[in-house]
Parts: structure tokens; C-alpha cells; sequence
């Protein structure tokens, strides 16, 4: 084992502590692990009309390291919504053929519309990932909405006169 802990850390070029397993420490209910392409296209086409965001990272980026809380309070935030974590050198061959270029790097997939966004996005640029999960999770929002309408009718009968 402590051979492959030498390894992992040159191949990391030392700059994460491959005993620290970070990529695990901030999960939400509806984020999980993605195998590969064929984990991935079944759980897009399971999703129907859910969002899925995919969040390709690397345990060795320090960027991706950083973000992981945030994407899991965003993940809490949005229930509705399935986030899948694929791992750069874990499926190099997926991310080439998906256009990952940089990490860490996010795509947005909706039913029958496919990819609806794709970017990256690092700490300081956190509210690109949260404006997006915003404008593309119609079932969040439709919920969302419906919740604020049903409390505003409330607020509004209490606020109605009464009749003496």
C-alpha cells in the first residue's frame, strides 16, 4: 500500500495528499460517482426531464478541491437536480470525447433537449455553476414558484380586510 501511495503522490506531482480523500467529504443526497459512458448515458436517460450536471474534476486540482463544497451546498439547494462527478484520469478517454479541456469543467443535460450548457468554472466564478442550475432546472423552479404562490395567496388572505 505504501508503494501505491508513492505513486499516487508522483503522479500528482505531490500536489494533493493522496490520503486525503477530499472528492468524498462534501456529497449531497443527489450527487454521485460516474463510471464511465455507459454509467453516464444511463443515468441521463433515467434523469427524463431532471437536470444533470456533470462536474468533471481531478483529485490532484486544487481548483476542483475548492469548489467541492460549494457544488455540494448547490446540490443541497437544488434537490431536483442530479449532479454526476466523473474524474479526469479515471475517464480520460469519456472527458476527450465530451471536449473536457480544463478542470474543473461542468455540462448541463436536460431530457430531450441534450446539453443545454457547458463551462468552466472556478471558487471565484462559483455563481456561473449556481445561475445555471437556475435558469436550466425547470422542475426546481417550477416547484419553487409554485411553493412562493401558494405562500404569497397565504400571505394575501391574511392580509385581506375583514368585515366587521
Amino acid at each position: 500500500s505504501e508503494p501505491l501511495a508513492l505513486a499516487s503522490a508522483q503522479a500528482m506531482g505531490r500536489r494533493v495528499d493522496p490520503s486525503d480523500k477530499w472528492w468524498t467529504k462534501h456529497e449531497a443526497a443527489n450527487m454521485r460517482e460516474c463510471g464511465g459512458m455507459d454509467d453516464f448515458l444511463a443515468c441521463v436517460a433515467e434523469a427524463g426531464d431532471r437536470l444533470v450536471v456533470v462536474d468533471f474534476y481531478a483529485r490532484w486540482c486544487g481548483a476542483c478541491r475548492a469548489l467541492a463544497p460549494k457544488l455540494a451546498k448547490i446540490a443541497e439547494a437544488n434537490p431536483d437536480v442530479i449532479v454526476l462527478k466523473v474524474e479526469f484520469d479515471d475517464n480520460k478517454d469519456m472527458c476527450r470525447s465530451m471536449g473536457v479541456k480544463v478542470l474543473p469543467f461542468f455540462q448541463l443535460y436536460r431530457g430531450a433537449e441534450g446539453k443545454v450548457a457547458s463551462f468552466s468554472a472556478s471558487l471565484s466564478k462559483s455563481h456561473k455553476l449556481a445561475d445555471a442550475v437556475a435558469e436550466h432546472d425547470l422542475l426546481g423552479n417550477a416547484r419553487k414558484a409554485k411553493e412562493a404562490a401558494s405562500g404569497d395567496r397565504e400571505k394575501s388572505r391574511d392580509e385581506m380586510p375583514t368585515s366587521r
